[in-house]
């Protein structure tokens, strides 16, 4: 049984724009016990689905703005919350979180609600983790939209995903409401206290250190290989629709790494640049799913 902490229902109460009733399962093949949060909106059966999932240190809470907008055209949205993130419980030893225990959860979410006709909507470790699961599921997955994000092959991220590591691995009290509101100009402080809401104290941000520990920046890294298969699925595999939006003013996976990822994909056509948007291009999504949706005749 793994050590976790599951944070209190009341941190989550009358947060900004999100109404929506939480939904749980706690028994998913290789983690019993531990309970997995998702949002589950809309139709169950016959719609397109949204699986859309969250980075670091956000939660499900981040698509607030596109959650509705998907609804609106009658699909049906998953929006799950990593171990360790949002309303999902929280292993506590750092060494519990590894690229595979992530992965394979999401896998198992997919599999025990047995979705369909699947867009994957991923951004951050969204996309590092998520851009892997197409492969395995591609009578699953129809659509893609993907923002702000990379694959994970074992290449250097660069002096800028460097600094953030070294700070998160030195910062181990880091406010993740105050990072969160820095990055976007124009968050209030009501939104800024609803990404803080996971994380009552330190003791439950272990998902929240180890994640950028876990980027494949070296070709030795757990998870290489499964990029590299991924990087070949996009290439050369994907029969799906693509959709791309680039937050323009974030420093890391800006426009330079989504250039090349658009690259990759196969049929992905060209970005839909938003300029005023840093890493959480979330923050600016009900634009992009309006956009998406005309993309993919949704509506």
């Amino acid at each position: 049984m793994i050590k976790s902490l599951r944070t209190p229902d009341e941190r989550f109460q009358a947060l900004p724009a999100w109404d929506y009733a939480p939904n749980y399962v706690d028994d998913l093949p290789g983690y019993q016990g531990l309970r997995m949060h998702y949002v589950d909106e809309g139709p169950k059966v016959g719609a397109p689905v949204f699986l859309c999932l969250h980075g670091e240190p956000s939660w499900a809470y981040l698509y607030r703005k596109m959650i509705p907008v998907f609804l609106d055209a009658g699909a049906r949205v998953i929006a799950p919350d990593f171990f360790g993130f949002g309303r999902s419980d929280k292993p506590v030893e750092d060494e519990a979180y590894t690229f595979h225990f992530h992965r394979n959860a999401v896998k198992a979410l997919i599999e025990r609600l047995d979705l369909n006709d699947i867009g994957l909507v991923c951004q951050d470790w969204g996309g590092l983790i998520g851009l892997t699961l197409p492969m395995d599921y591609p009578d699953r997955f129809t659509r893609l939209i993907v923002m702000n994000t990379s694959l994970g092959i074992g290449q250097a991220a660069g002096p800028g995903f460097d600094a953030w590591r070294d700070y998160v691995a030195n910062t181990p009290g880091f406010d993740v409401g105050k990072l969160m509101k820095r990055s976007t100009p124009g968050m209030s402080d009501a939104e800024a206290a609803a990404y803080n809401a996971p994380f009552p104290d330190d003791s439950y941000k272990a998902g929240v250190r180890r994640f950028p520990a876990l980027v494949q920046t070296r070709p030795d890294m757990e998870g290489v290989d499964t990029g590299l298969a991924a990087l070949d699925f996009w290439r050369n595999k994907w029969a799906g629709e693509s959709f791309m939006a680039v937050g323009m003013q974030d420093p890391v996976l800006g426009p330079p790494a989504m250039a090349w990822l658009q690259k990759q994909i196969r049929n992905c056509p060209p970005a839909m640049e938003v300029a005023e948007a840093g890493h959480f291009v979330q923050e600016h999504g009900e634009a992009i799913a309006r956009a998406a949706l005309a993309r993919f005749n949704l509506g």
